[in-house]
């Protein structure tokens, strides 16, 4: 019984230790930011609390990264984010309880429906932040930026499955996501965030987001049927299509701004 009564103290100081530690980190973050106006040094911090990931031996260093990949996007992400928002504190603070959200309920989650939604998130801030920083980059850099999110995304959703094959879908995703990123980088708009700074709303990311989720919706049906239902995938299909629509009813009427 005192065994039992230790083990449980135990796991309650371990849950209080990692609930205790995320607050800080994303505290950490914003405090930096908010006093440096440098995003390097948050990156860094960011980074560094993935230590765990070559707390291993070397030969497993890659593994872990790429398994690591989809909340380091999400990490540096917010980074990028809260650097944008500089001069507005409050679009600050709503960032960083955000990216505490993530921490704490929505990255330690491990049902499939979850694990979708992490990736999607990714995909989203991921592709977000980088239609910010890269307007004046090379189209290289930025095409290869979307490869690593679309691999990332893709191997973390469908590692969720019994696939033997997510090498080589992971890798295909990779290469539609460039194929897409090359086109979204002539053709990038987004619409403007009122009291939030530089951020904008990138359409590229809501488009490709929502492409995702098509996708995730046909890979889950084939999974369980063997073959891709109409009724499984056609939901997905007309809420892509009728927000697609709208955005550019709303472009149309309402103008956009390039970044």
């Amino acid at each position: 019984m005192d065994l039992l009564k230790m083990h449980k103290r135990r796991s309650r100081i371990s849950e209080v230790a990692y609930i205790a530690l995320n607050i800080a980190l994303a505290v950490v973050v914003y405090t930096i930011i908010s006093t440096s106006q440098s995003p390097w040094l948050a990156i860094l911090v960011v980074l560094l609390s993935k230590w765990r990931v070559f707390a291993v031996r070397p030969r497993f260093w890659f593994a872990n990264l790429v398994a690591n990949m989809v909340d380091i996007i999400v990490g540096v992400s917010i980074v990028v984010l809260l650097t944008s928002a500089q001069g507005y504190m409050a679009a600050q603070i709503i960032i960083t309880l955000l990216y505490i959200g993530w921490l704490l309920f929505i990255k330690p989650r491990s049902r499939r429906s979850y694990v979708a939604f992490q990736a999607a998130v990714a995909v989203f801030v991921g592709i977000t932040a980088l239609s910010i920083v890269s307007y004046a980059w090379d189209p290289f850099f930025f095409v290869a930026a979307i490869w690593v999110i679309g691999y990332a995304a893709a191997r973390h959703v469908i590692g969720s499955y019994e696939e033997p094959h997510i090498t080589l879908y992971s890798l295909i995703t990779a290469f539609v996501f460039a194929e897409i990123g090359w086109i979204g980088f002539h053709w990038l708009m987004a619409y403007p965030i009122p009291n939030s700074g530089s951020i904008q709303f990138s359409q590229l990311a809501l488009f490709t987001t929502l492409l995702c989720f098509i996708a995730e919706r046909a890979y889950g049906s084939y999974h369980r049927h063997g073959s891709v239902r109409r009724a499984d995938i056609l939901p997905a299909v007309i809420l892509t299509g009728s927000i697609m629509l709208t955005v550019y009813v709303f472009a149309l009427f309402f103008g956009a701004d390039a970044l």
